[in-house]
């Protein structure tokens, strides 16, 4: 007697031979794709909505790779020697090799801390009442095999790339508020970051660094609160 093969209903779902092990959900399971009708929707959009998506995105990309290669370690607000109130931090700056090679090709990096100082006030907005930002810029000197870093109107040539970036990462006495400015006994907010500024570099730079991991660096906003009159650290 011959033996008979197995019947199926349409109602039976049938299942495939698993022709791998390394994904067998995939091999075992065929999974339906949603990639071909994503596409055709986005396709239908109009344009100014499709460069305003593409745009958007760009800036979650940018900013999700502002990881590990820079951050605040530690950040504190005094009272300054000669009055007023001064910034001090200490900011790790690991430069990419697409960075130092840039530097390397005669391109200048233009870095910059930016500090924000705000009162609270419960009936409107906050009222900010310090809005700070510290320059930098790193440049290779090929004739003399020096690297220059300037902080603000400050200038001092470095025999390595180490070194300088030791002094960028180091901010002592800045200052950053007047006695008048900020009101004893009052909580006020702090926001701190550091970045590289990609809106100083050339026209060509400037495209490539869009969306580009290697040339968006930065910290996010580091924020405290502190009173007037009493060192605050993050």
């Amino acid at each position: 007697m011959r033996a008979r093969s197995p019947r199926f209903s349409p109602a039976t779902p049938m299942r495939f031979p698993c022709r791998s092990t390394a994904s067998p959900i995939y091999a075992c399971f065929p999974m339906p794709t949603m990639m071909a009708s994503s596409t055709r929707f986005f396709a239908k959009l109009p344009e100014r909505l499709r460069v305003a998506c593409a745009t958007v995105l760009l800036a979650l990309l940018a900013a999700s790779a502002q990881a590990d290669d820079v951050e605040v370690e530690q950040a504190e607000i005094v009272a300054g020697d000669a009055g007023g109130y001064v910034l001090n931090a200490d900011i790790r700056v690991d430069l990419n090799p697409r960075l130092v090679d840039a530097i390397m090709h005669g391109v200048a990096l233009y870095f910059v801390t930016e500090v924000i100082v705000e009162r609270p006030r419960w009936y409107w907005l906050n009222d900010v009442v310090v809005n700070r930002s510290l320059n930098y810029r790193l440049s290779y000197q090929a004739i003399t095999r020096s690297y220059r870093l300037s902080i603000g109107s400050l200038h001092q040539n470095f025999d390595n790339l180490e070194a300088a970036l030791r002094t960028m990462q180091r901010i002592r006495n800045w200052q950053i508020a007047g006695n008048e400015d900020l009101r004893p006994g009052v909580s006020h907010e702090v926001s701190l970051r550091f970045r590289l500024d990609t809106a100083q570099l050339p026209k060509p730079f400037q495209v490539t660094a869009i969306g580009s991991r290697d040339w968006n660096l930065g910290t996010d906003w580091q924020r405290w609160t502190f009173l007037p009159g009493a060192a605050a650290s993050r």
